[in-house]
């Protein structure tokens, strides 16, 4: 077994193939193909199981990912300290529902690290992808929200991928209209106030479904649905369009201007929280942004923080 072996997984298991994982170490396909291949004969295991769209990791896969990660980095953190270069490589990928306080915090790491030598990912995507982004180490860390209707089911994909889920803050569903949409000026909505508008929600891909969905109340009949895929564009929608979305109330940056956030008369609460790998120990890094997280969440007062 070799550091070039390891680092070919860890990269095969991020890209998803090994045509892109060639492409982006710059090597040939052949000879990820072959490390890999010599790989399991040495260990006597299956790493990946191969099809036309890709490879994913086995079991025996998945957890042998995990040890490499952490050979790599103390090897990285190792030659770094006796090359003379004062600083090891550093390294946080953060998958995320689209939520602006994730991103801000993502921003607030980015922006106080001195390195020369870093490697920041942040990918917005979907329940699904969020949960098996670090069931697979392609992510460090998972933001994600639960309620009472999708919690037992999200608990048992959790428990599936080997991931620990920490509470973050627990907020009551709010609804984002635009400033000039009808119901802009209303302190206090009901569900019924919402059905003649179109209703906003994330796209979460084949793996749709009402439990995966990541807004609340998605299992309400509702005549009119607009699936999207970026916070950008449902920005756009909710300032020129009379349409709406249910979220914690928190609004962005962009948000802050020319969106309203009015509460919605239900019971049901959101508790928003992140997932991590059972066996993955958390980097320096990944401690400073799940701080920056309690920061943030800390400063606003629409949610109710949960310790840490």
């Amino acid at each position: 077994m070799t550091l070039q072996q390891l680092r070919y997984l860890i990269a095969i298991a991020e890209y998803g193939s090994i045509n892109a994982a060639a492409q982006n170490l710059y090597a040939s396909q052949s000879n990820l193909s072959t490390a890999i291949k010599e790989l399991e004969q040495e260990l006597g295991i299956s790493v990946f199981t191969r099809s036309n769209r890709g490879v994913t990791l086995t079991n025996d896969g998945t957890e042998l990912l995990g040890y490499a990660r952490q050979v790599v980095e103390q090897a990285d953190m190792l030659e770094a300290r006796y090359a003379g270069k004062g600083t090891s490589h550093l390294r946080l990928a953060v998958s995320t529902q689209h939520y602006a306080f994730s991103v801000q915090a993502f921003v607030n790491v980015v922006e106080a690290c001195e390195g020369d030598d870093y490697e920041f990912i942040l990918r917005e995507a979907t329940t699904a992808e969020i949960i098996d982004d670090v069931r697979a180490f392609r992510s460090e860390v998972g933001i994600l929200y639960t309620d009472g209707f999708n919690r037992r089911v999200l608990q048992k994909a959790f428990e599936d991928a080997n991931l620990s889920y920490h509470p973050l803050f627990e907020a009551d569903v709010h609804v984002f209209v635009g400033e000039h949409h009808p119901l802009a000026h209303r302190a206090l909505l009901a569900p019924s106030d919402l059905e003649p508008y179109p209703r906003y929600s994330f796209e979460q891909g084949t793996s749709n479904s009402f439990y995966y969905s990541e807004e609340p109340l998605s299992y309400l009949p509702h005549a009119r649905n607009i699936r999207i895929s970026d916070r950008g564009t449902l920005t756009n929608l909710l300032t020129s369009h009379n349409g709406y979305t249910l979220s914690t109330g928190v609004l962005s940056a962009e948000m802050q201007s020319g969106i309203a956030s009015i509460p919605l008369n239900v019971d049901e609460r959101m508790q928003v929280g992140y997932v991590m790998h059972a066996e993955r120990r958390p980097s320096d890094l990944l401690l400073r942004y799940i701080d920056q997280l309690h920061a943030i969440i800390q400063a606003n007062p629409t949610v109710k923080a949960r310790e840490n």
